[in-house]
């Protein structure tokens, strides 16, 4: 309950951005939303993969996206890669509220890479309740870049 009660007073700050960091501990299996099947997803013949990550609490802002993709490092393995919402203290990064994983699209730009256009919902602490945005992820597989935008918040 401490830590939901910091979550919600640092949520209460200047608008957050958002942010794609290095996998950290949040990225386990354990925080896998379920069911899997509708909560991953792989694209460019399973090069890339994205997945909801619900890490419960703080419940405003417990849920992230977990982007898994090339390069490879020297023994095969995937980048990993937690896009999530960044505190406007610079002390690390908060999740949304929700993503609506079922109604992601998906789309190839060949200079930019892979794009993943996702509805969210960012918490407002004003009203308690949740506000709609797009989270916008370009993966780029050639560079290893990955970027994020949120529009609508």
């Amino acid at each position: 309950m401490k830590h939901a009660l910091t979550a919600l007073l640092l949520l209460t700050s200047p608008a957050m951005a958002q942010s794609v960091g290095d996998c950290d501990d949040l990225a386990s299996a354990r925080n896998l939303q379920e069911p899997w099947e509708e909560t991953t997803a792989s694209y460019a013949n399973g090069d890339v993969r994205g997945a909801v990550l619900d890490m419960m609490e703080p419940a405003a802002a417990a849920v992230h996206l977990m982007i898994l993709s090339p390069p490879r490092n020297e023994i095969g393995d995937r980048q990993c890669k937690l896009v999530s919402l960044s505190r406007p203290d610079g002390g690390g990064a908060f999740g949304f509220l929700n993503i609506d994983f079922a109604g992601r699209s998906a789309d190839y730009d060949p200079e930019q890479g892979l794009r993943l256009q996702i509805p969210i919902e960012t918490f407002v602490p004003e009203t308690g309740g949740g506000e709609p945005a797009e989270l916008t992820v370009i993966i780029n597989q050639s560079t290893g870049e990955i970027t994020a935008d949120i529009a609508g918040s």
